[in-house]
């Protein structure tokens, strides 16, 4: 039996007080957006990768070099992850970008890396969706508050054996790549930057929703590899995420990801940036 109690004579009090960001992000080191666009014009294109339709796709990118996914055929939200490529152990960390950030990123905002390193791994450095801002039922792009759609919850809620969900796209490419069991894969993949997805809260229940992305294809997002990146983006199964994910029937597209070094000497005076100066004592001499 669950006790329901009375507001206390206070309580609209206790509602008013007003919030405190808890990581006011004034002092975070600030990319230079200045030198990486201009670096961007001379870049070259070396690569590129098609995730296909309810599929994901693995990518390298090394430090300094940019890396763009597309839409190319119609609407389509990815799923992305990254590690550092020398080190799967170093990966990307939605949660603290989230805390530094906000649930959704956009130009000028970073991808940061797990403990104990926290350091940006890649740094956005065009969203062509950046007009969007946030809706009126508070839904926005780019999200770092979705964990990845995956067939443990769809066996959960619904008992079914889905598997080509996000979360299993990325364990099938990343085995793949790097020539390991889908066993041994699985446990590197994780939290995701949802590209294009267009997603919130809602203010009554505080639920994560979804709602149709307003990309379009000739739509990118776009980065600057901060260190030596492998990515695995996975076209979600849920297509522009309007209806339904983990499914067979939405309309999906594939998802381009395209590779561009810049010009000799066109980054002068950039370096990839060090692990955190953390001294990692926590308190023990």
């Amino acid at each position: 039996m669950t006790d329901i109690f009375e507001a206390p004579a206070d309580a609209e009090a206790r509602r008013a007080v007003r919030p405190v960001v808890c990581y006011p992000n004034e002092t975070l080191p600030a990319p230079d957006l200045t030198l990486f666009q201009q670096a961007r014009l001379g870049a070259v294109k070396t690569g590129e990768v098609l995730a296909q339709p309810r599929e994901a796709a693995c990518f390298e990118v090394p430090a300094g070099h940019f890396f763009r996914i597309s839409s190319v055929e119609g609407p389509q939200v990815g799923d992305l992850n990254l590690w550092n490529r020398k080190d799967l152990s170093e990966r990307f960390y939605s949660g603290k970008t989230r805390a530094l950030h906000g649930t959704h990123i956009t130009t000028g905002e970073r991808m940061w890396s797990s403990f104990p390193h926290l350091r940006p791994m890649a740094t956005i450095t065009a969203d062509t969706l950046g007009w969007y801002g946030i809706d009126d039922f508070g839904g926005s792009v780019h999200d770092v508050i979705g964990t990845r759609c995956d067939p443990y919850t769809g066996n959960l809620l619904a008992g079914s054996q889905y598997h080509h969900c996000c979360h299993s796209n990325l364990t099938r490419a990343l085995a793949e790549h790097l020539g390991m069991s889908r066993a041994e894969a699985e446990p590197h993949v994780h939290d995701v930057l949802n590209v294009f997805m267009c997603t919130g809260f809602t203010r009554d229940t505080g639920q994560y929703f979804m709602k149709a992305s307003p990309v379009r294809p000739g739509d990118y997002l776009e980065f600057f590899a901060e260190i030596d990146i492998l990515g695995a983006l996975s076209a979600c199964p849920g297509g522009d995420c309007s209806a339904e994910h983990s499914s067979d029937t939405a309309a999906c597209h594939p998802l381009l990801i395209e590779i561009f070094a810049p010009a000799a000497g066109a980054l002068k005076g950039w370096q990839s940036p060090q692990r955190n100066g953390y001294d990692g004592s926590h308190g023990q001499p």
